[in-house]
């Protein structure tokens, strides 16, 4: 199963309630493609709507006497591939406490057994390197919405799914995007409503995710 929500950051939340000067500075990577990254209408990078910063301000107003760097390795367009390839000099050199992994969106291209390969890698390094992982499914983009783009929504809903079970096979936290997203169409919601791309959240659907990884550091 996957790690328990309320037990998994407890040392890191433990950390974070810590006074001067007791405290310690904690670095938090968050790792993937360009919606970390901040992509919103590309070419345009809005970084304080998109959910690296918004998970930041929340875990300030949680914890005040914390000292957090929020830093982003993203790169808009890659694929988990090539972020594993860099992993080690770009994230692993960082001593972070928590790292996010976010590639859904664009493993589609690679495939789910290469994105399967490359995502275990990261986690297992994580791993090995005492760093606590959330792995992030993908948000929906709007290839639901036509007939045609079908094949791509459905190989979306399988990496998905592919990404679940990795989160309980290491047993390490989920970030549940795919689901929270589809939860908002069936109560009502438009999809289009938290896309300010055809595959990039706005602030609003940013706000969704930062929501779900806030629910992690209990």
């Amino acid at each position: 199963m996957i790690a328990n929500r309320t037990k998994y950051l407890k040392e890191v939340t433990d950390e974070l309630r810590r006074e001067w000067p007791k405290n310690r500075t904690i670095n938090i990577v968050c790792h993937g493609h360009s919606v970390p990254a901040g992509y919103f209408a590309t070419p345009v990078v809005d970084t304080f709507n998109a959910y690296p910063h918004l998970v930041h301000i929340g875990l300030k107003e949680k914890y005040p006497f914390a000292v957090i760097n929020f830093i982003i390795t993203a790169i808009g367009g890659e694929d988990s591939e090539w972020g594993a390839l860099r992993f080690e000099r770009d994230v692993l050199s960082l001593y972070p406490w928590v790292v996010t992994i976010d590639y859904g969106l664009n493993d589609r291209r690679i495939g789910l057994k290469k994105a399967k390969s490359a995502w275990k890698s990261m986690i297992e390094k994580c791993l090995e390197n005492n760093i606590k992982v959330l792995l992030l499914t993908p948000t929906l983009d709007s290839s639901g919405l036509f007939e045609e783009n079908k094949d791509q929504w459905n190989l979306l809903r399988k990496h998905a799914e592919q990404i679940r079970k990795l989160a309980e096979e290491y047993e390490v936290g989920l970030v549940d995007c795919f689901s929270v997203f589809e939860n908002y169409i069936r109560n009502g919601g438009d999809i289009m409503d938290l896309l300010s791309w055809p595959n990039h959240p706005n602030r609003k659907g940013h706000e969704l995710i930062a929501r779900e990884i806030l629910r992690w550091f209990i």
